[in-house]
């Protein structure tokens, strides 16, 4: 099975120097590569910038930018089976970047913004990617309603959801707890680290992929 995996995040210049970004560390991304690859499956993994070590056996592309990472999945998206986004991509990039480093000034700076292409709503509508298309949602409230929505505007099989408001999951922690929204269930995977939710993750995607292979 060929697999791709978006993960950490991205950085949206401002200047030479200076860029918007967020706080993902890219470990649940990284972890659910590993996953894949222990279960003997080809996998792609799209990152942003992250400290961690690139996971072995895997196909590793570092990107910086929304754009760069949209190119990237563009490109890649006809060749694989599974699709999961689990990159936090920034929503908004600046609409002119300065050539020089900004100097300090005013008491006041103005960033104009616009929005980046989204890279997850576009997989099948403009893409036309047919395999099965997993999104991450990382929310500070009303979780499952947030969830649900997504997975129907962007036309996902599957959203793998986790309230990032919570102290010690989601960003900057090694462990995570994540509501599994899809058509007709959810599935809530209680706290554990991000390692061993991955292989669980992993596991559950496979089959539900299998699942819809033998409906269609």
């Amino acid at each position: 099975m060929k697999i791709l995996i978006t993960a950490g995040p991205t950085r949206e210049p401002i200047d030479p120097v200076r860029f918007l970004s967020n706080r993902s560390s890219g470990r649940m991304g990284y972890a659910l590569a590993r996953a894949f690859v222990k279960q003997e499956h080809q996998v792609l993994l799209i990152s942003g910038p992250t400290s961690l070590d690139v996971p072995d056996h895997v196909d590793y592309l570092p990107v910086e930018s929304a754009q760069d990472m949209h190119d990237a999945v563009a490109h890649a998206l006809p060749r694989v089976d599974i699709a999961i986004f689990c990159a936090a991509v920034a929503d908004y990039t600046p609409v002119e970047v300065a050539p020089q480093k900004i100097k300090k000034s005013d008491d006041t700076i103005t960033l104009t913004l616009k929005k980046t292409t989204d890279i997850l709503g576009s997989a099948r509508s403009v893409h036309g990617f047919t395999g099965f298309l997993v999104g991450f949602a990382a929310e500070t409230e009303h979780l499952e309603a947030h969830a649900r929505a997504k997975l129907i505007a962007k036309h996902c099989d599957m959203i793998i959801a986790n309230d990032v408001s919570q102290s010690g999951i989601g960003f900057d922690s090694h462990d995570n707890e994540v509501l599994i929204v899809e058509a007709e269930e959810n599935t809530k995977l209680p706290r554990d680290s991000k390692e061993h939710l991955a292989h669980h993750l992993a596991t559950i995607i496979l089959q539900r992929h299998a699942s819809k292979r033998g409906t269609e």
